[in-house]
C-alpha cells in the first residue's frame, strides 16, 4: 500500500512544495489565490489518480496539464520537461551534428524541404521533396516521437535512410556532420557602388559574418548597403544590438523592455565602436521578418540612419527567457515587451484578447498611436515595424499564402523538377501553359485552400449534419461551396504573376540551391532594385528620412 501511495502521490506533493515555496517568495501580493489553485489542483490531480478505472501516467497527465496552461497565454511560453529538454535544447551557435537539410513533418510524414548545399543530405544525394519512411532500424509509421531527432547524433555516425521519391522507394547512407549555418549566407555587389548582405538569423555568429561581409564589400567600393532582414525569423537580442552597432554610435539606445516585473526593465544601447556612420543604408523587411529583425530595422527607422522598404514586419514584440526548473525540466517564459528607440511597441497580436474563436486580436487601425523618429519623421505603431517605403510586391497575398503553407507550390515544383531535370544553372520560365498546369494539379490533388470562408462554410456543413438539417440545405450548401471554389479559381488568376514568380523562386533552389536564389534576386527582385535606385538618388534617400 505504501508503495503505491508513494507511486501516485510523491509527485505532485513535491510540486506543491516547490510551488508554494516559489510563490511564498515571489508573489507575495497573490499567495493566498495562488496557494488556493494549486491546492485545488493537487487535490483534483490525487483524486483522478486514485479513481479514474484505468491505470494513469502521473508524468503525461502533468505534462499536458502545464503544456495546456501554458498555451493558453501565447505561442511563446512553452514548459519543456526531461525528455524535452535532452532533445531540443537550442543552440544559438549556428551550428549542429546532422544531415544538413531543412525537414518538416506534416500529416505524419517527414518531409525534406531543401537540402543544403555540400552537407551530407546533399552528397547522399536528397532532394526537396523526399519523404523519409525509415531511419535506421526505426520504420517512421510506427514512431510517434520527433523523428527528426532521429537524424542527429555523434560526428561520423553512418546513417541509412529509405525514402520515397515520386513513388519509388530508394535507400541511401550518408554520415552525419557538423552543420555551420551562416547568420550571412550571401553577399555581393549589385552595382559598382552598391552592396547586397542577406542577413537570415541572429545567432552567435550575426556580428561576426555582418560586419566581415560589410567591410568586404567597403574594400570593393560599396558606397552604399542593402541588408536584406526578409524571412529573418529573429534570434539573440545582444546580436541585433551588435548590428546596429555597426551603423550608429556607441552608447546610441536601440530597443527597451517592459514588464510589470522591474527586474526585466531593460534599456539596452549599443556598446562598440561603429563600421561606418554615414554610408546609407536600406533594410528590406516583409512580413516573416519578426524578432531581433524588428529590432534592428525599428532601431534604425527610429534614429533616422536607414530607409525601410518592403512590408509590414511580423510584429512579434514579446521577449521570452529560459528559466530552469527542478528534475531537469526549463520553461520558456514571456518576461516582457519590446520598444524601439521612439517608444513604439512591436507586438501586434495581443493574447490578454480573444475573439470568439480564441484567436488573440490585432489592435485595430484606428487605435495606432503616432511617435516621433530622432528627426521628428511620424511614425506608428500597431504591431511589427511600417516601412518608409511600402512594395505591394513584397505583400502575400491570402491565396498566394495558402498555396506557400498548404505546401500547393511546394509540391508542384517538385513534380516539375523531374519533368525537367537538365536546366541546370538556367532560370526556370515558368510559362502561361505552365501556370495553367499548375491550376490543372491542384484541381487533381483536390487541394483545399482554408482559406477562412471556406473553412466557414464547412463548419456551416458539420453544424447542419449535428442538427440534422444537412439534408434540406444541401443544395444551397454545394451552390455555396462551387461558389467559394470559384472565388479561389478567380484568386488565382488575379494573383497570376506573383504566383508564377513564387513558383520560380522555388524551383531555382531546386537546381542552383539557396545562393542560387540570392544570386537571382540581384538582378530580378523588385525589392531590390527599389532600394538599389534610391539609394543611388541621394536626394530621395535625404528627403525621405527628414522630411
Amino acid at each position: 500500500m505504501f508503495k503505491r501511495l508513494k507511486k501516485k502521490y510523491v509527485l505532485p506533493a513535491v510540486a506543491t512544495v516547490v510551488l508554494f515555496t516559489t510563490v511564498g517568495f515571489t508573489y507575495k501580493d497573490d499567495f493566498f489565490e495562488i496557494a488556493k489553485q494549486i491546492e485545488i489542483f493537487t487535490t483534483l490531480y490525487k483524486t483522478v489518480n486514485t479513481n479514474y478505472v484505468d491505470e494513469t501516467n502521473p508524468g503525461e497527465l502533468m505534462d499536458k496539464a502545464i503544456k495546456s496552461m501554458l498555451a493558453d497565454l501565447d505561442p511563446y511560453t512553452n514548459y519543456f520537461n526531461e525528455a524535452d529538454v535532452a532533445r531540443f535544447k537550442i543552440n544559438n551557435t549556428g551550428e549542429y551534428t546532422g544531415i544538413g537539410a531543412l525537414i518538416t513533418r506534416k500529416e505524419g510524414k517527414l518531409i525534406i524541404k531543401e537540402p543544403y548545399k555540400d552537407y551530407p543530405a546533399d552528397k547522399a544525394g536528397l532532394k526537396a521533396g523526399d519523404e523519409i519512411i525509415q531511419i535506421g532500424d526505426v520504420k517512421l509509421a510506427d514512431f510517434k516521437e520527433d523523428a527528426s531527432e532521429l537524424l542527429k547524433g555523434s560526428k561520423n555516425t553512418k546513417v541509412t535512410l529509405v525514402y520515397l521519391r515520386q513513388g519509388k522507394t530508394m535507400t541511401t547512407d550518408l554520415i552525419l556532420s557538423e552543420v555551420d549555418l551562416h547568420a550571412v549566407p550571401y553577399f555581393t555587389m549589385v552595382d559598382k557602388e552598391t552592396g547586397y548582405i542577406v542577413l537570415s538569423q541572429f545567432n552567435g555568429k550575426t556580428t561576426t559574418e555582418t560586419k566581415a561581409a560589410l567591410l568586404d564589400l567597403k574594400s570593393k567600393g560599396a558606397k552604399r548597403i542593402i541588408l536584406d532582414l526578409r524571412g529573418n525569423p529573429g534570434g539573440l537580442l545582444n546580436e541585433a544590438i551588435n548590428i546596429c552597432g555597426l551603423f550608429v554610435k556607441e552608447g546610441e539606445t536601440i530597443v527597451t523592455t517592459k514588464s510589470k516585473n522591474e527586474k526585466y526593465n531593460n534599456t539596452y544601447k549599443t556598446h562598440t565602436p561603429p563600421v561606418d556612420l554615414d554610408i546609407p543604408l536600406a533594410v528590406l523587411v516583409d512580413g516573416h521578418s519578426a524578432s531581433a529583425s524588428e529590432i534592428v530595422s525599428g532601431g534604425l527607422q527610429d534614429l533616422d540612419r536607414a530607409v525601410i522598404i518592403g512590408s509590414r514586419s511580423f510584429g512579434k514584440g514579446l521577449v521570452q527567457r529560459p528559466i530552469d526548473l527542478t528534475y531537469g525540466t526549463q520553461v520558456k517564459v514571456t518576461i516582457s515587451r519590446y520598444y524601439t528607440p521612439s517608444g513604439r511597441g512591436i507586438q501586434a497580436l495581443d493574447y490578454t484578447h480573444k475573439d470568439a474563436d480564441g484567436k488573440a486580436i490585432r489592435i485595430d487601425a484606428k487605435n495606432y498611436n503616432a511617435f516621433k523618429t530622432r528627426n521628428g519623421r511620424t511614425v506608428y505603431d500597431g504591431g511589427g515595424i511600417l516601412p518608409d517605403v511600402v512594395l505591394e510586391e513584397s505583400k502575400h497575398s491570402a491565396i498566394a499564402d495558402a498555396l506557400d503553407r498548404k505546401d500547393g507550390i511546394f509540391n508542384f515544383a517538385t513534380q516539375y523538377y523531374y519533368k525537367n531535370p537538365n536546366l541546370g544553372d538556367k532560370i526556370p520560365n515558368i510559362t502561361d501553359a505552365d501556370f495553367d498546369a499548375f491550376k490543372a494539379y491542384l484541381k487533381k490533388e483536390k487541394f483545399e485552400f482554408d482559406t477562412e470562408t471556406e473553412k466557414a462554410v464547412k463548419d456551416l456543413l458539420v453544424i447542419a449534419q449535428k442538427e440534422k438539417v444537412d439534408g434540406s440545405i444541401k443544395a444551397e450548401y454545394n451552390s455555396l461551396l462551387t461558389a467559394v471554389k470559384n472565388s479561389e479559381d478567380k484568386e488565382l488568376a488575379a494573383n497570376k504573376q506573383e504566383i508564377k514568380q513564387l513558383l520560380t523562386d522555388e524551383l531555382i533552389k531546386r537546381y542552383q540551391y539557396k545562393e542560387g536564389l540570392y544570386k537571382y534576386y540581384t538582378t530580378s527582385n523588385a525589392e531590390i532594385k527599389k532600394a538599389t535606385e534610391l539609394l543611388a538618388n541621394t536626394a530621395e534617400y535625404n528627403k525621405i528620412l527628414k522630411k
